[in-house]
């Protein structure tokens, strides 16, 4: 299986306790587990094992409560370290290198052991860069050393990622961070996979050709060497870090997708930084865009280019997101029609949704910024989530979570009945209303 650049991390620093508290608290925030399911480990280069305990309840952990297995197989600490700890020191066993673990029992990625199936990580190429190929763990007894052979066998033939039969899943990477991202971006990949699914139709996944277009976006922005931010850049960091976060809590984002930039001039912008866990951006992450360079020291996202082309096509324009929420994005890998003609609110605030192929996002972002328009000022990119305008930070927000909302609500209208949408006379007399045309 192929190998995948990490992300740097603001996590050096942190204590292997503290390290598993941060994740862990991630884990069970989002529901990727429950009070007393998953497990996640850390091994130092000492060969001591960092884990959680077994019997606890994962909503409320503290430092103290983490499980320390020594190299030489002492176990200290308060509690006993997780049942599954099996599985963490044969994985090890085969792969040295694999310093973090994670297991745990997200519902999407249940749903696919269940019926004995991997999500096809070919859906998009984060998935694929960041998880690869999926290998699959029959059944064994929950704790045994059997179930710890047979997945740790899984990952001896270069998997990183693994379902296990009517259990759940395990992900593993050099450090804890990048297993985390990968637990992330599976759950994920099979959430939307399920989604698209409901919407039904044929479920478009990328060809070996499409997977490589993301290898020749044009070459990386020139850098400068910034002056003193002024009030007005002060102020848009502040905002834009905040609505990132933010992003990340209602799952608009995930560490290891999505994009945010926000005007601060007519020269310039601030955009999220290439490779940076987006659920811990901070305002000196952010990256300033001046006159097409980028402020040196910094790696700006990889979607710079395709932002900077829409602030200068569009001066309305004051935010970009390139975001993944999963309901919409089930629209980017199938044929069906985010028609926005839902609920007034939909239409009044997301206005028309467009839809651009496949590839265009790798390219110099002129033909995506022709593609927008004030009546169209969101796109759905083609197995690449959505991108959507707004006058400032918040407007652009707020229509990100319209959108994702009103596709929620389309795919649970399946199972109901027949979508109704508002008709040509309702949107023409919202438009009177709203917008004086």
């Amino acid at each position: 299986m192929h190998r995948h650049q990490d992300f740097t991390t603001p996590w050096s620093y942190l204590h292997p306790r503290d390290e598993i508290l941060q994740l862990m608290e991630r884990v069970y925030r989002y529901r990727m587990t429950t009070t007393s399911g998953g497990n996640l480990s850390l091994r130092e280069a000492s060969g001591d094992l960092w884990i959680t305990p077994a019997r606890l309840d994962k909503g409320a952990l503290s430092r103290n409560d983490i499980v320390c297995v020594r190299a030489d197989g002492r176990i200290e600490g308060i509690r006993q370290p997780s049942s599954e700890l099996p599985i963490h020191q044969e994985i090890r066993r085969r792969r040295p290198e694999l310093g973090g673990i994670v297991h745990a029992h997200p519902t999407a990625l249940v749903a696919f052991s269940l019926a004995g199936q991997v999500p096809n990580t070919r859906l998009f190429h984060q998935a694929w860069r960041v998880c690869g190929e999926v290998g699959f763990a029959p059944y064994r007894l929950p704790g045994s050393a059997a179930l710890g052979a047979i997945v740790a066998g899984v990952f001896a033939q270069g998997y990183h990622c693994a379902i296990m039969e009517n259990h759940g899943v395990v992900t593993a990477g050099e450090t804890l961070q990048e297993a985390f991202r990968r637990f992330e971006t599976l759950e994920f990949t099979a959430k939307t996979l399920i989604k698209a699914r409901l919407l039904g139709g044929e479920v478009r996944f990328l060809t070996g050709a499409q997977l490589e277009l993301e290898q020749h976006r044009p070459s990386a922005l020139e850098e400068f060497t910034r002056a003193t931010p002024t009030s007005q850049e002060a102020e848009a960091r502040r905002r834009l870090a905040e609505f990132v976060r933010r992003a990340y809590r209602q799952r608009l984002f995930i560490s290891t997708q999505g994009s945010y930039s926000a005007r601060v001039d007519a020269r310039s912008f601030l955009i999220t930084p290439y490779q940076v866990d987006r659920g811990a951006v901070d305002l000196e992450d952010l990256v300033l865009v001046e006159d097409g360079r980028a402020e040196a020291g910094k790696q700006p996202s990889r979607a710079a280019r395709i932002h900077q082309a829409i602030y200068r096509a569009h001066p309305e324009v004051g935010a970009i997101v390139n975001a993944y929420p999963v309901n919409a994005t089930a629209f980017s890998v199938t044929g069906a029609d985010l028609d926005s003609r839902t609920i007034p609110e939909s239409y009044v605030v997301v206005r028309h949704v467009g839809r651009a192929p496949f590839g265009l996002q790798f390219e110099d972002g002129r033909d995506l910024a022709g593609m927008l328009t004030p009546e169209r000022p969101a796109l759905i990119l083609e197995n690449d989530g959505v991108l959507v305008t707004g006058a400032d930070v918040l407007e652009a927000f707020d229509r990100l979570e319209v959108l994702e909302s009103t596709a929620e609500a389309i795919i649970n209208c399946r199972a109901v009945g027949k979508l109704k949408p508002l008709s040509e006379e309702i949107a023409t007399e919202l438009d009177r209303a709203f917008f004086g045309c």
